[in-house]
Order: structure tokens, then C-alpha cells, then sequence
């Protein structure tokens, strides 16, 4: 079977440039050539070898092929434009490629072992001209063809074409001559058939008779009075019957064998099955998808409102519970934080002395002038070191309903690596997607969307957004005081559910996919803000991304006019990427979606590190595992790290690393703490449970700073 999209990087491979390959249920191929996009039949039935030679041949067209207008000026045949055209284009890809020669070579004579041109029960050498060429330069090398010296004239000229000039003058001539020759062929009937009406149905040949077959057989040269004479053709009055198309009454010259090819073609390709939808990125207004970080701590202000009229009682007084945790939290924390430094440090400078040179300097080093005898090296040296990249951090949080149970234990997580940046300079936003924060103009119509919408983009919903919760650029006190208004938040959310959510914080649903979209454009900002060559870009999360639709015209029978509406992204659809070439398809699990947009996003930035973090449920761990890994022997491996660490790390999952934690290790608290007057088989086992959080959270912790160091 034929895998088309391979196809379709082979045309783009040939093409060396931005071409834009469709493979669709349509019956010949087309190139556009103001968008650059090729699309190409579904060839299903045709053999790997024809399929390469047809896509080769399809792109020559788009490489060397203009875009003009040349039947306004010129009165040819399309048919006899394209037999010479065919062979400019397929010499140019054979002289650009020169390996490709054996493709074409190959495709052909499968196509003449078949018979696509249908030319096995006839006498090619009593074809017209622009067939017996059709047939020369494509399958000359399996049929044996004869030219009269005429002929042969026509048929080096189509050979020398260079330019699509040469290709016009050439195939006029080409015309001009098939149509002579079709005259001649006509008196001749004629004669025949007044002659068979007098004199019986045998008649011997005629002189006229005689020089005619000389021409059309191909073997001798034809009598001085039939010379082919382009000049002088060129110069008589021309007549309807001269110009292409003739007159009404006139018989339409026609290259049957091209026709025949393109007729068997269309009987390889396909029109069966779902039409291929190739869909595109929309570029997003980021001040209307992006929530700023102050408008975010604004919201808080109205726990002050509430506290008069609902609590009755002061803010502080209320969350004073929170708020001591927070403080415990953040002294033990101090721990990790300092671990992470340590080693991010370690790791960095390992890495600088790895790269370091050493060089003489040309001046003496007055300490081993004593081993002068035995020493001839008395030159101070030189150590450099390489430069280390600017890191940068973008952490994307998921902000939906299934968060909630977690949600304070990921913001300790979270809280963790913010102080480890602040603490060794690197820079770092921290988004959470949601589809809860109202917008001034929230719903459904197109003033609604963050981009203009057009027939074949993703479609963004209008309530989506990135809420900017914590950014580097607030100073340590003011994010500190951010850091305890969230842990607040999600103190709350375990306690009184919905009744202490400032307006638009409230969890949502999951639209992890629409925040690899917008990832795109926030990426490339955040490295320009902040002068950062290296982006390390955390994604965490405790489930999958919804389905997504597209925008797509609709049309109701009802109504005259189509309208832009939307439909669901399903296995027929492809994402394609214009700036990277590249095209991938959903053709999958419906989970697999969310892979192919960050698939996307690592080709579009190379020199980005995407980790992923999933918070796992233990009844999940086992499908969660076998996703990636299938049922052998890597499945049972990674099985039995879950068991004993309740963590692991992927390799192979879309993200550079995607390490899955467990939901329950996640909300146990790290620090050994017991009631007085416990037993010493309860501080044992709270001790054996503190060890075995700690060390989850530094080997995931470990792994995570290796990456960035």
C-alpha cells in the first residue's frame, strides 16, 4: 500500500522550494500556481515506481511550467503545447536529478507493458506526427518508431527546447504540420472515393497516391512539391481552417494516445473515501487571548468585598489556616529549592569545563623557570570558557475541573521551580489555559474570534485564553504575595468548592490543544523580551486535550449563498505547516490529536525543550503506559517503575521527556512530621513515607534540571 503523504514529501523534496502538497480524490493533478499548492490524485492503483514518476513529472510542471496566458496570442492546441512541454519539463528534472532518470525510465515502461497509451493493436508509424512524438519521448525506448527526415527536423526541435517560448514556436510548428498533413490525407479520401464511384472498388494507385503514403509511412522522404516549409507557411494569409479550432465544419486535429493516457490515469486514481481536508494554524490576536498578570491579581480584590458580606470577617482572618501552611510549605521548601540550585550549577559547570580551551599565552611563568633543564613548557596558560545560552522558562498549567483534587500539590510543585528561577536569574512565564474567563464580548460570532477567519484554519474557540498567573518580571515581594493569593485560591477550592472563586478563576474544561496553538506566537515574544537563546517549556497536565473543528463553507440548499461555518477535525484532516514544510496527519487515536499540534510546535522550534508533566491517577497508569508502549516487554519495565517509584519518564511521547507523577505521591506531604506519643512503628513508617516522597521529587526534580543545565 502507498503511503501518500511520503509521496507528497517526496514532490516537496523534488520541488526545493515552498510547495504545498494536497493529495485529494480528484481525477488529474493541479498546481495553483499563486498559492504554490500542488494536489495530487490518490493514486491507489498505481505501483510505487509509477507513483514516483508521475509525482516527479507533476512537479517538473510546477517548477518549469509559467503561469501565462499563451492561448490569448497564440492559436495552438493545448494538446500540442503539453506533448512539448512534457518533454522540457521532464529533461529539466532529469538534469536537476540526475538519479531521477531511472525513475522515469521505469514508470514508462510499466506504462507501455500495460498499453495506457492503447497502441497495441494499432500501426504507430501511420499516427500522426504529435502522436508518434508523444509516444518517442515517452516509451521510444519499448516501441519502434519511424521518422521521415521532416519528421525528424520537428522532432530534434522539440528535443533542443530550452524556454516555454521555445516550447510554443515549436508546438505550432508541430500543429501546422499535423494539420497539412490531415489536408493532404482528406484530398486523398476524396479522390479515392470518387474515383471507386466511377470506375469500380479497385483503382490503381495514382501518382497523388503514391507521394502521399511516402509521407505517412515514415520511410521515405516525400516529393519536393509536399516539402514542409515553416517559413513559408508562416507567410501565407492564415485561414479559419489555419488558426486552432478551425471552423465549425473542420475536424479538430486530436493526439489520441495523450488522450489515452490521461483516460487510464484517471482510472488510478481514486474517488472513493472521505476528501483529505489540509488545515492551517490560525495567527492569533495575543493581547485578546492572553490575560494579563495584574488584570489575573486584580480578581483578588473582591475577596475584600466578600469578607464584609459573606465571611464576617477580615480576609486574613479567614485565610489565616492558608496562610500558615503556605509558610510552612515555603521554609520546607527552601530544601529543594537549594538542592535544584546545587545541582543546576554542578551540571551547568561540568558542562562549561567540557567546552573549555586552554591556550599559551607567550609569557613566562616566573613559577617553573626552576625546571628549565628538564621542562621546555614555561609559558603561563589560558583557560576559556565557553559561553553558556540564556535560559528562559514557559510553564503552561491546565486549569480545568479535574485539577481540582490536585491542584494545591501542583501549585507547590509549581512554586518549587519559580523559586529555583528567581534564585538563579532565569526568566519565566506561567500561563493556565482556561475556556471559564469572560471576555467583553464572549460568544459565537465572528467578531468574537481572535483572528480572521477563513476556509481551512483551526478553529480557536472564542472563550479560550492564557491567563498570565505568575511572571519573572514582578518583584520577589509582589510574587510572593501572587503565590500565597493562589494557594489561597486552591485552599478554597478543597474546602467551600465554588464560593471563594474571584470572577473568571473558576477551573474549566481542558483546551490543552488551543494552548499549543497560541504557544507559537508566545514563544517567539518571550525570547525577544527577554534576550533568552534557550526556552525550556513545562506543559503539566492531568488529562487529554477535547476534539477540535475547523472553519469550513457550508452550504444549505436552502439558501443562495454558502457561509462560513465550522465542522470536527476528523481522520481525513491533515495540519499542514508552511513555514516548516511539513504535514501531519490526524489519522489516529483521538488522544493522538493533541500529539500531532505539539509535534508541530518541536519542529517549529528546534531549540526549544517541550516537557511534559502528567499527573496520573493509579487507575489510569496502566492504559496511560500502554499508549506509548504497547503490550511487550517495554510496557512490563515501565510498569514496574510506576509500582515501586509511582513516577516514571517517556521518551518517545511528542514531548523531549514526559514524566508522569502520581496523583496520590503528589498530595503526600514530604515532611516527616507525627503526632507526640507515637508509637516507634508509626514514625518509622512516617519516616520510610517522607524518604520515599523526597526521593520521587528529586529524581523527577533531577531529571528536570539535567534538561535545562
Amino acid at each position: 500500500m502507498i503511503h501518500h503523504e511520503i509521496k507528497s514529501q517526496l514532490a516537496k523534496l523534488l520541488a526545493t522550494e515552498d510547495l504545498v502538497v494536497e493529495n485529494k480524490y480528484v481525477e488529474t493533478a493541479q498546481f495553483n500556481v499563486h498559492t504554490r499548492v500542488l494536489t495530487l490524485p490518490v493514486w491507489e492503483k498505481a505501483s510505487s515506481q509509477v507513483y514516483d514518476m508521475l509525482v516527479a513529472h507533476e512537479v517538473g510542471h510546477a517548477l518549469f511550467t509559467p503561469d501565462s496566458d499563451w492561448f490569448k496570442d497564440r492559436k495552438i492546441s493545448p494538446q500540442f503545447v503539453n506533448i512539448v512541454e512534457d518533454v522540457r519539463i521532464e529533461k529539466m528534472m532529469k538534469r536537476r536529478y540526475a538519479g531521477i532518470t531511472k525513475t522515469f525510465y521505469r514508470g514508462y515502461k510499466e506504462l507501455s507493458d500495460e498499453d495506457f497509451f492503447c497502441i497495441e493493436n494499432d500501426d504507430i508509424n501511420k499516427m500522426n506526427l504529435a502522436d508518434k512524438a508523444n509516444l518517442y519521448f515517452k516509451i521510444g525506448s519499448f516501441v519502434d518508431i519511424d521518422f521521415n527526415s521532416q519528421e525528424r527536423v520537428l522532432i530534434q526541435k522539440i528535443s533542443d527546447t530550452e524556454t516555454f517560448d521555445d516550447v510554443l514556436d515549436v508546438a505550432e510548428e508541430l500543429y501546422k504540420y499535423c494539420k497539412q498533413q490531415q489536408e493532404m490525407k482528406t484530398k486523398t479520401d476524396d479522390l479515392q472515393v470518387q474515383g471507386g464511384q466511377s470506375e469500380g472498388e479497385d483503382q490503381p494507385e495514382t501518382d497523388s497516391q503514391e507521394s502521399t503514403s511516402s509521407v505517412s509511412d515514415g520511410t521515405n522522404e516525400a516529393p519536393e512539391s509536399n516539402d514542409y516549409d515553416s517559413d513559408e507557411f508562416d507567410s501565407e494569409e492564415p485561414t479559419d481552417s489555419d488558426s486552432y479550432g478551425g471552423t465549425e465544419n473542420d475536424d479538430e486535429l486530436e493526439v489520441s494516445t495523450a488522450q489515452n493516457l490521461e483516460d487510464a490515469l484517471k482510472d488510478l486514481a481514486s474517488n472513493q473515501g472521505w476528501e483529505n481536508v489540509y488545515l492551517e494554524l490560525p495567527k492569533l490576536k495575543l493581547d485578546e487571548v492572553i490575560i494579563p498578570n495584574s488584570e489575573i491579581h486584580s480578581r483578588f480584590n473582591e475577596w475584600d468585598e466578600w469578607a464584609e458580606e459573606r465571611l464576617e470577617t477580615t480576609k486574613d482572618e479567614f485565610f489565616a489556616s492558608a496562610d500558615d501552611e503556605f509558610k510552612k510549605f515555603k521554609k520546607s521548601a527552601q530544601k529543594e529549592v537549594n538542592y535544584l540550585v546545587k545541582e543546576f550549577e554542578c551540571k551547568k559547570a561540568a558542562d562549561s569545563y567540557a567546552r573549555a580551551t586552554t591556550a599559551r599565552t607567550g609569557v613566562l611563568d616566573c613559577s617553573k623557570l626552576h625546571t628549565y633543564k628538564y621542562n621546555e613548557d614555561l609559558f603561563r596558560k589560558v583557560t576559556t570558557l565557553a559561553d553558556g545560552k540564556n535560559h528562559g522558562l514557559v510553564f503552561v498549567l491546565d486549569w480545568s475541573g479535574s485539577m481540582g483534587s490536585v491542584l494545591q500539590d501542583t501549585l507547590k510543585q509549581l512554586f518549587n521551580l519559580m523559586w529555583f528561577c528567581k534564585k538563579v536569574s532565569i526568566p519565566f512565564e506561567v500561563y493556565a489555559f482556561t475556556n471559564e474567563y469572560p471576555k467583553p464580548n464572549n460568544g459565537y460570532s465572528s467578531a468574537d474570534y481572535a483572528y480572521t477567519r477563513r476556509e481551512g484554519l483551526i478553529c480557536v474557540n472564542p472563550w479560550f485564553s492564557m491567563m498570565n498567573i505568575f511572571t519573572s518580571k514582578t518583584k520577589l515581594k509582589e510574587l510572593e504575595q501572587q503565590m500565597l493569593n493562589f494557594y489561597r485560591l486552591s485552599w478554597g477550592m478543597n474546602r467551600w468548592g465554588g464560593v471563594l472563586i474571584p470572577t473568571g478563576l473558576g477551573l474549566s474544561g481542558t483546551p490543552l490543544n488551543e494552548a499549543f496553538i497560541t504557544l507559537h506566537q508566545i514563544i517567539p515574544q518571550f525570547k525577544q523580551e527577554n534576550k533568552v537563546q534557550k526556552v525550556q517549556c513545562v506543559v503539566l497536565s492531568d488529562g487529554e486535550a477535547g476534539g477540535m473543528k475547523y472553519h469550513r463553507e457550508v452550504k444549505r440548499h436552502w439558501e443562495e449563498e454558502p457561509y462560513l461555518g465550522v465542522g470536527a477535525v476528523q481522520s481525513n484532516a491533515f495540519l499542514r505547516n508552511r513555514k516548516t514544510g511539513n504535514t501531519y496527519s490526524f489519522d489516529g487515536e483521538w488522544w493522538q490529536m493533541s500529539d500531532v499540534f505539539l509535534r508541530d510546535l518541536r519542529d517549529s522550534f528546534t531549540d526549544v525543550n517541550f516537557i511534559g508533566i502528567r499527573v496520573l491517577e493509579s487507575r489510569d497508569a496502566g492504559g496511560f503506559i500502554r499508549r506509548y508502549t504497547g503490550w511487550g516487554s517495554n510496557f512490563e519495565k515501565i510498569q514496574k517503575v510506576w509500582k515501586k517509584e509511582r513516577a516514571f519518564a517517556l521518551h518517545n511521547a511528542g514531548y523531549q521527556k514526559y514524566f508522569a507523577l502520581s496523583a496520590n505521591a503528589l498530595a503526600n506531604d514530604s515532611e516527616f512530621d507525627v503526632d507526640d506519643g507515637a508509637t516507634k512503628a508509626k514514625i518509622k513508617s512516617a519516616f520510610a513515607k517522607s524518604l520515599k516522597s523526597k526521593k520521587m521529587n528529586k529524581k523527577v526534580l533531577g531529571e528536570f534540571i539535567e534538561l535545562i543545565a
